[in-house]
């Protein structure tokens, strides 16, 4: 089969179409025949070697935790029956809070059957690939907010994955939504998914403009960390809630959690939503449920071939994606 292999750490060139062997199927384990990966951020970083101090990877490796397709094979324990799906699932060696996000960018992919999500009819293979981590993340972190009516909600790295979704879900929960992004065309797209208010973080002094607009938003819900996320604590409220769960503009934000707490501000990091409690397999199910009845949209920014991993890639790196970025096998 054809897999895209991370040679050595560096830029997206070091990502190389390779011929390898079939996986097998072992224990509690399914072969998916991939049509579709999701494009993380997180790839990004784990091909540049980044991310070795969490994700210990050793090139090469096969980047890509997350995979939709037809189940072609099971293990000796699985149920047959499992052939032939149409499934969305996180690959074999992914796992939140463990495990590596590698394996997916191929034509044949290992996949725990525990994690796998039958896949609606009403839904592509390219709409199930961004949901299967997005899908699930954006529920725990919609619920761990529980937005009410009148909020100001500021949402950071508003056009990307997780951003869209919450948009639309802090409107249907009847927040005001300030959308902060990068460039005109993601700010186009925030307010076309229902932001009220949207503000390029770019440029300087956008959190005091934000502070001024609203005198201080109830919730912070950051993707972007970084300095734009410690940006964004100057923005909250005293008494407000600021979760930060993305780290998209490099590292999750270092909050002072003294000067948070001089003003009663909480803060909730992704490690506090993502417990070994969570039930993730009834969030990703939630999530396809809601795009499959039209109540929310999958941004899908743009696709590429398999062959073209390097490229998908280099427009996460450049900051030109919005939405997903997916791969199509």
């Amino acid at each position: 089969m054809r897999v895209v292999q991370a040679e050595e750490f560096g830029g997206p060139d070091v990502l190389t179409v390779r011929q390898v062997a079939d996986p097998v199927a072992g224990p509690g384990e399914v072969v998916v025949r991939v049509a579709a990966a999701d494009v993380m951020f997180l790839d990004t970083t784990l091909r540049s070697g980044w991310a070795r101090d969490f994700f210990p990877v050793e090139p090469p490796f096969v980047p890509g935790g997350a995979v939709t397709g037809t189940v072609e094979s099971v293990g000796p324990d699985v149920d047959p029956a499992w052939v032939g799906k149409r499934v969305a699932t996180p690959t074999a060696a992914s796992g939140i809070g463990g495990g590596l996000p590698v394996g997916g960018y191929a034509e044949l992919a290992l996949a725990k059957s525990a994690t796998l999500a039958v896949i609606p009819d009403e839904l592509s293979f390219e709409q199930a690939a961004a949901l299967v981590h997005d899908g699930r993340t954006v529920l725990a972190v919609a619920d761990r907010a529980a937005l009410e009516p009148g909020q100001w909600v500021l949402i950071t790295a508003a056009a990307g994955g997780l951003g869209t979704l919450l948009i639309q879900l802090a409107r249907a929960a009847g927040a005001r939504v300030i959308a902060a992004a990068r460039g005109e065309a993601k700010l186009a797209l925030a307010q076309r998914l229902g932001a009220h208010e949207v503000v390029d973080y770019s440029k300087p002094g956008w959190a005091e403009k934000v502070r001024e607009r609203t005198g201080g938003v109830q919730v912070v819900l950051d993707g972007a960390g970084g300095d734009i996320g410690r940006a964004a604590l100057a923005a909250t409220a005293p008494g407000g809630l600021f979760i930060a769960y993305g780290n998209s503009a490099g590292g999750f934000a270092a909050v002072d959690a003294e000067t948070a707490a001089a003003q009663d501000i909480t803060l909730v990091p992704l490690f506090e939503i993502a417990t070994p409690d969570t039930d993730w397999l009834s969030l990703h199910d939630r999530a396809q449920t809601e795009v499959a009845a039209g109540r929310l949209e999958v941004v899908i920014g743009q696709t590429f071939p398999l062959d073209e991993a390097a490229a998908a890639h280099s427009a996460i790196g450049s900051r030109a994606a919005i939405g997903r970025t997916i791969l199509t096998v």
